[in-house]
């Protein structure tokens, strides 16, 4: 992986620490294999801007599940993923259902770190909601729109000068774009 454009990211703390965790390791190779370069960039910087988050605010979460969500977060949106209900964020949590089910974790914990990537994209996190929901939320509207920059500080632009991702913001539009036609067709009939 050195030679990838997220490899400043691995050097930073948390995910510096975590890796050897095998939920970790496993959810970095999965970058590699599912995402476009800037998407896995973007899926790393969100998971760093809500650590930091947590950090600053002595929030208690978990961690390795947080960063298999975030390595998952926009998976729907890659590839050839079928369309689904909910749209891309449905198909990425059914994607990380299926990766964390394959590594024995638990219903629950399943749950949990599927629930924030279905719900990533909501304006604002649904009352009652974890501290993984709410972090993935965080970090993900800051990376992209840059809301929330103001409780920490300077770290938007730090990770970003570490692994640049330039129009990052409008190819992610775009993409959301192609998404809500996707769903808007009808599905295709079976030829006679």
């Amino acid at each position: 992986m050195s030679s990838r454009p997220w490899q400043p990211l691995l050097d930073q703390p948390p995910l510096a620490e975590l890796r050897g965790d095998p939920l970790v390791d496993a959810a970095l190779r999965e970058l590699h294999c599912l995402l476009p370069p800037s998407v896995a960039v973007h899926s790393l910087r969100v998971f760093l801007l809500a650590d930091a988050r947590a950090r600053a605010r002595g929030i208690g979460y978990d961690q390795a599940g947080l960063l298999a969500a975030a390595v998952f977060h926009d998976t729907g949106l890659t590839g050839n993923a079928p369309v689904a209900r909910g749209g891309f964020p449905s198909r990425s949590a059914e994607l990380l259902d299926r990766f964390l089910r394959g590594r024995g974790v638990d219903a629950g914990r399943r749950e949990v770190l599927t629930r924030a990537v279905r719900a990533h994209m909501r304006t604002s996190p649904a009352p009652g909601a974890g501290p993984e929901e709410r972090l993935l939320h965080f970090g993900a509207w800051l990376d992209v729109t840059g809301r929330g920059s103001s409780q920490v500080p300077g770290e938007r632009r730090r990770l970003a000068s570490l692994a640049a991702t330039p129009w990052f913001a409008f190819s992610f539009s775009a993409r959301l774009a192609a998404d809500g036609v996707r769903r808007a067709l009808p599905a295709s009939s079976p030829a006679r």
